[in-house]
């Protein structure tokens, strides 16, 4: 068996039940950035499928699947495609939480807070998730989910000018992250980002305040096993970005608080897909599909 992508809860499983299993290096770093720990799991590491063993190809995005089912259905394939998933990246040595968060400072530091920066024509070598997704989509436009999330909320064009002329605290609380964006000027002033299984409400409006006002650090949010938080500093104009947008799966921890919870393109969960788009029309590549 050939491991795929994102698919751990299988493998433990598997491997309980006292079943062989074997992965290509690629597929195995969604189990760990250590080829020694990977094998320590029980896992074997092959480019070559083993005899006795039955190949299994787990991919994000199956172009050929796609291609049967447009050309059965009868519809056109499509010039572009663009797709979001979560990548931690891979950082061989060091802590992926620490690892993850470069990203985010290289977008503050590097590309001065440009939201264009958040989605990827090619991906970045270290985000093999992406890497993947990538090739497997026939050369995809693609971003981590977190930033389409953010990027969909900006597809509001009332929502992007609020953040532009006023300043905005960004919220998308997922299933499993809660990441906030400090919006002012049409660029990204701070990043926060935690697990949001450490957080409940009375926790996160806080961190969101501390956030806003400049006074939540990184070791705080990395030491509360978060990935850590990072602020720049920002225009006179935009205050303490007061206000607070809030999407994602699970935006109704802070139902009841100071908080505006819409629904861009009039579907809540769409917003990673439009902020595809919306990527896209950053990068003015939807002029090029």
């Amino acid at each position: 068996m050939h491991y795929g992508r994102r698919h751990r809860r299988g493998r433990k499983k598997h491997l309980e039940a006292g079943l062989p299993l074997a992965a290509t290096r690629q597929a195995a770093l969604t189990l760990n950035d250590d080829p020694a720990k990977v094998e320590a799991m029980g896992v074997t590491l092959t480019e070559d499928c083993p005899d006795g063993y039955r190949p299994l190809e787990l991919l994000d995005f199956d172009d050929r699947w796609w291609n049967r089912f447009l050309d059965a259905a009868e519809l056109p394939r499509p010039d572009r495609v663009a797709a979001c998933a979560q990548d931690h990246g891979h950082h061989p040595g060091t802590s992926n939480r620490l690892g993850r968060f470069k990203i985010w400072e290289e977008l503050l530091t590097e590309h001065h807070g440009d939201p264009a920066a958040l989605i990827y024509e090619t991906p970045p070598t270290m985000m093999t998730r992406l890497r993947d997704l990538h090739e497997s989509a026939n050369r995809a436009v693609t971003a981590d989910s977190g930033s389409a999330a953010v990027l969909g909320a900006l597809f509001d064009p009332e929502i992007e000018r609020r953040a532009r002329e006023q300043g905005m605290t960004l919220v998308n609380i997922g299933n499993s992250h809660t990441i906030a964006f400090l919006l002012h000027g049409g660029r990204i002033h701070g990043v926060y980002e935690q697990h949001t299984g450490c957080l409940n409400p009375e926790k996160l409006w806080q961190d969101l305040d501390d956030f806003r006002h400049g006074r939540l650090t990184f070791q705080q949010v990395f030491d509360e096993w978060g990935h850590g938080c990072l602020t720049l500093a920002t225009s006179d104009k935009a205050g303490a970005f007061p206000e607070t947008v809030v999407i994602g799966p699970r935006r109704a921890m802070l139902h009841g608080y100071d908080a505006s919870f819409p629904a861009p393109g009039g579907d809540m969960m769409l917003t990673g897909c439009f902020g595809l788009i919306k990527g896209m029309e950053m990068l003015g590549l939807e002029d090029r599909a």
